[in-house]
């Protein structure tokens, strides 16, 4: 029996503004249209196709009997230039608001096109809802055209896949795709709809109903419902007092959690310092002397200090990735505590093994902590002194006196500028530039940092920032990139001027592909194959004036910045900037793979415990247990 419930996730219940449409025959695309209305969708990433034109036509005649008080549609339509660039701009509306996002697409290669976004949800625990037309029922598995497995390719690369093959399923299965992708760990759904299904005829039910799947709502229900006892409080707070120098490791799950307040106000009332992985940053205010930054393999020096220097980690919707722990012998050798925090019971102890650990929601359980810990006395003021003292010690810093424009140069002056701002949101690609703007732009709230983490895939960045600008028009959004990974979706310069979407980009060209010439310089004798784009003769600038942006500028020189920058941020509209770095510059600091925090290379400019390092350094690296980039 299909279990009935009021479709929601675990932040806000979603209610339809239409009346009710219980009862009414309607098509299987009038169906999906209808049900996504009534999980509050406002916006459709997508591209059509022969397999998905009866949905895509209900989209149209939905839209034109239901408009918004301003004579806008009820559910807007975004069609970029390909289907990739559609999953991965739902993506940047999920990370920007929370909510999730929606694309739909057409069969055989629209489908395979999305495997790549999908997964990198996946690995981001983000929210997204992926819809996929299919060929009829009775073709699949003939080799049709535009045929594809969908359940065979994405049930190892998002958290649910559904095959619809009963019509009077269809609408119990998308709610259940809205529930599961945005209950529990956060994550992508794809529901693959037969076009004969789209096009069947029958009653629309309108009673909130869900698939069977009782297994996952009771793990679900357990996890919400789950709070930390008293006794669970004191064990944690008897062992944190055997400690002295306690550090918070914030991860993305925070942020998912909206548990950001929650995780700040345990920070301040134990004075506690924090560090946050990539996906963690915006959970804590990067100017406050509490928060050391990212940590990790190019987290900063400080950052990376304080875990050597700590006694007690306090893991927080994080999962100890490779990234940051490295040599799992070798991360936070002198924690005698360790506490993990998760809502993914299977991400406890599954790297670091845990002294103590909690299975649940981490803003209850930061609030439940922080209400027993009221009888804690002790307070770490002289540890976060110590931390606040070794911010300006090992201090981020460059080449200041080159005439060579620096990347670091670039993001610190767009750093001051940000600072005159109320709602930003950075996003960016994949490669150095991604490392810079971590370590170079402070950010003080959530979700306003995003970027590719776990998968690190080139070219999301453009259309991420695409999607954050349609889920937050009130912020200026903007894309951060590097001339490689904007080549990889190069085509979405024309988006932001197609839909009057005021994304800033900002191009890094050091044409090179930055981060791959950086460890073949550091770890391969400078044989810098495949990296170099000094044959590549495109000229961006001009690229952008071709798709409409009215400004398009390019900065050769330090002394330009500053001035054309302000008047790329303050311009009206979508606005391109690029701006020709240092080839050789090199992210800094850098921990190689396998070996620990002590032995990082901070370069020619951060300050290190050791000698300084030359910049170049060759290792051996046929015995080193790790060299993946």
């Amino acid at each position: 029996m299909a279990k009935t419930i009021q479709a929601k996730n675990h932040r806000q219940t979603i209610k339809h503004s239409e009346p009710s449409r219980a009862g009414e025959v309607m098509s299987g695309g009038d169906t999906i249209i209808q049900v996504l209305a009534e999980m509050g969708v406002d916006v459709i990433f997508g591209y059509t196709g022969g397999s998905i034109l009866p949905t895509y036509d209900a989209l149209h005649r939905y839209n034109e009997k239901y408009k918004r008080a301003d004579g806008s549609p009820g559910i807007r339509l975004i069609v970029p230039t390909n289907e990739q660039s559609a999953v991965f701009a739902a993506s940047g509306y999920a990370r920007s608001t929370g909510k999730p996002g929606v694309s739909i697409v057409t069969s055989g290669p629209g489908a395979t096109n999305t495997v790549t976004p999908i997964r990198d949800c996946m690995a981001d625990s983000i929210p997204v809802v992926l819809i996929t037309g299919q060929v009829p029922r009775p073709l699949i598995g003939t080799d049709a055209f535009q045929e594809a497995p969908v359940l065979n390719i994405f049930s190892n690369c998002c958290k649910h896949v559904f095959l619809v093959e009963k019509p009077e399923n269809l609408e119990s299965t998308l709610r259940s795709a809205f529930h599961i992708a945005t209950s529990g760990r956060p994550g992508p759904v794809v529901v693959d709809v037969p076009k004969d299904i789209q096009v069947w005829h029958g009653p629309y039910k309108g009673d909130g109903a869900l698939l069977p799947n009782h297994g996952y709502f009771k793990r679900i229900e357990q996890a919400l419902k789950a709070r930390i006892s008293k006794d669970q409080a004191m064990d944690f707070y008897n062992k944190l007092g055997e400690c002295d120098r306690p550090l918070l490791y914030v991860g993305g799950g925070v942020i998912s959690a909206d548990a950001s307040e929650a995780v700040r106000q345990f920070s301040e009332m134990f004075k506690i310092p924090a560090v946050t992985t990539l996906m963690g940053i915006g959970a804590t205010d990067t100017r406050s002397d509490l928060s050391l930054g990212m940590l990790g393999m190019h987290g900063s020096a400080y950052a990376n200090y304080a875990v050597e220097d700590c006694d007690a980690i306090i893991s927080v919707g994080s999962r100890f990735d490779d990234r940051v722990v490295g040599n799992v012998k070798l991360f936070a050798p002198g924690a005698k505590f360790f506490a993990h925090i998760d809502i993914d019971s299977a991400e406890l102890g599954k790297v670091c093994q845990s002294d103590w650990a909690f299975a649940g929601d981490a803003r209850q359980a930061m609030k439940d902590l922080a209400h027993y810990g009221k009888a804690f006395k002790k307070v770490y003021g002289n540890w976060s002194a110590v931390c606040a003292k070794m911010k300006k010690d090992y201090a981020m810093n460059y080449d200041r006196k080159t005439e060579v424009v620096q990347p670091e140069f670039v993001l610190e002056t767009l750093d001051g500028l940000l600072r005159e701002k109320k709602n930003t949101i950075v996003c960016t690609g994949v490669g150095q530039h991604q490392m810079f703007a971590a370590l170079w732009i402070n950010r003080n709230q959530p979700r306003s940092f995003l970027t590719s983490a776990s998968m690190g895939t080139m070219g999301f960045g453009l259309p991420a920032a695409i999607g954050a600008c349609v889920g937050r028009p009130d912020a200026i959004v903007i894309d951060v990139d590097g001339d490689g990974s904007i080549r990889m979706n190069m085509g979405e310069l024309e988006t932001p001027c197609v839909y009057d979407l005021p994304v800033k980009i900002l191009l890094l060209n050091n044409r090179a592909d930055g981060m791959v010439r950086q460890w073949q310089k550091t770890f391969f004798g400078k044989r810098f194959s495949g990296s170099c784009k000094m044959r590549h003769r495109k000229d961006f600038v001009a690229a952008a004036e071709a798709n409409a942006y009215e400004f398009s500028k390019r900065v050769e020189k330090k002394k330009d910045l500053a001035k054309i920058m302000k008047a790329w941020l303050d311009f009206d509209g979508p606005a391109f900037l690029e701006v020709i770095v240092d080839r050789d510059a090199c992210v800094y600091p850098f921990v190689a793979p396998g070996m620990g925090y002590a032995d990082m290379m901070t370069g020619n400019f951060i300050n290190s415990r050791k000698p300084v390092e030359k910049e170049e350094v060759i290792l051996d690296y046929e015995n080193m247990p790790d060299l993946l980039p």
